[in-house]
Parts: structure tokens; C-alpha cells; sequence
């Protein structure tokens, strides 16, 4: 009997890892487009994007876990105006031809219940690497409809500083606080 009861209890040790199985998603750079907003000048609020954005979110729901991987093309910036994605592709602010990405890879996922709320990482811009948590407005899991395959999406902000990363010509005229907001959508491959 306690040699049954020792084989149920190894097995069940070898088996409780299958229950948390991680997920990986591949972002849709169809449905992600981070965005940037700031205010111009004490006039308006601009809200601009970057058009390509790649990379990876694993999830785990059982075991609470999680990680993003992203890839944001700096030079797909858009502004909605040839001139001025040129301008802000330069030396004072993204700086492309030297740093053609930018990128965010987390350190941990918190969540509420079971649901991711924040993730922290490290957010790179200009060769420069500072801490930056997104808060999670709203997350969904669940099958995509036209693919047929488990999809997740996610929306995502924050707030950094321009001169954190050495971008901070025109500051303060141009806002130097500036909020980031991501919102993705990844397929599970």
C-alpha cells in the first residue's frame, strides 16, 4: 500500500508541470500599432504610431506567468506627415539610421485573479535602457474568430520622459512627458 501510495505521489510530481503548459503568441503586426502621444506646444495633444511592430507574448494562465518580446521598427513612425517623420527620424530625437529599433522585453507579469494587470520590463530607445511598467487596461484570451486559432489582445500605457532616453530637444515646450499606448493583438502559432 504505501509503495501504490509513493507511485501515485511521484507521478503526480512528474504530471503537476503539464498543467501549467505556457503558451506562445506571435504578434500580429496587422493589429499592433504602439502609439505616442505629447503635447505640442501648450496647443494640442499629437498622437502619433509606428506602423511595423514584432515579436512574442508567452502566457500562462495556470501558473500566473508571463513574458512580452517587442520589436518596433523605428523607422515605420508615423506622423501623417512625410516631413516630419523625416525630422524625428533624426539625430535629436530617434536617431533611426544608428538605432533602427526600439524594443520592450519584460522582467514580470502581475496579475489580478486571473488576469495579467501590469507588466514590467525594460523599454530601449537610442541605445538607452530604462524600466517601464504597462499597465494593462484590458486583456482577452479566446479563440479568433476568422483564424480559427487561440488569438489573445491586450491594451496596454505608460508614461516616459523624453529626456530619459536623450531625446528631449524642445522640452519643455514639446511636453517631456510622453504616454506610450500599445494596442496588440497576438495569434498562438
Amino acid at each position: 500500500m504505501k509503495k501504490h501510495l509513493a507511485l501515485i505521489a511521484l507521478a503526480a510530481a512528474f504530471a503537476a508541470p503539464a498543467f501549467a503548459a505556457p503558451e506562445t503568441y506571435t504578434i500580429d503586426g496587422t493589429h499592433t500599432y504602439p502609439r505616442f502621444e505629447y503635447n505640442h506646444l501648450g496647443f494640442s495633444n499629437q498622437l502619433q504610431r509606428f506602423n511595423k511592430t514584432t515579436g512574442t507574448v508567452v502566457f500562462d494562465r495556470a501558473a500566473k506567468t508571463g513574458s512580452v518580446d517587442i520589436v518596433i521598427d523605428a523607422k515605420s513612425v508615423d506622423t501623417g506627415y512625410a516631413l516630419f517623420n523625416q525630422h524625428i527620424q533624426g539625430e535629436d530625437f530617434f536617431a533611426t539610421e544608428q538605432y533602427p529599433t526600439i524594443t520592450y522585453k519584460s522582467t514580470a507579469v502581475k496579475f489580478d485573479g486571473d488576469k495579467p494587470v501590469a507588466v514590467e520590463g525594460n523599454l530601449t530607445m537610442k541605445g538607452i535602457t530604462k524600466p517601464v511598467t504597462l499597465t494593462l487596461t484590458s486583456f482577452q484570451t479566446m479563440p479568433h474568430p476568422m483564424l480559427k486559432k487561440p488569438a489573445l489582445g491586450a491594451n496596454a500605457v505608460a508614461k516616459v520622459k523624453r529626456t530619459d532616453f536623450n531625446m528631449g530637444k524642445n522640452a519643455p515646450y514639446v511636453s517631456d512627458e510622453v504616454t506610450l499606448t500599445i494596442g496588440v493583438e497576438a495569434i498562438q502559432m
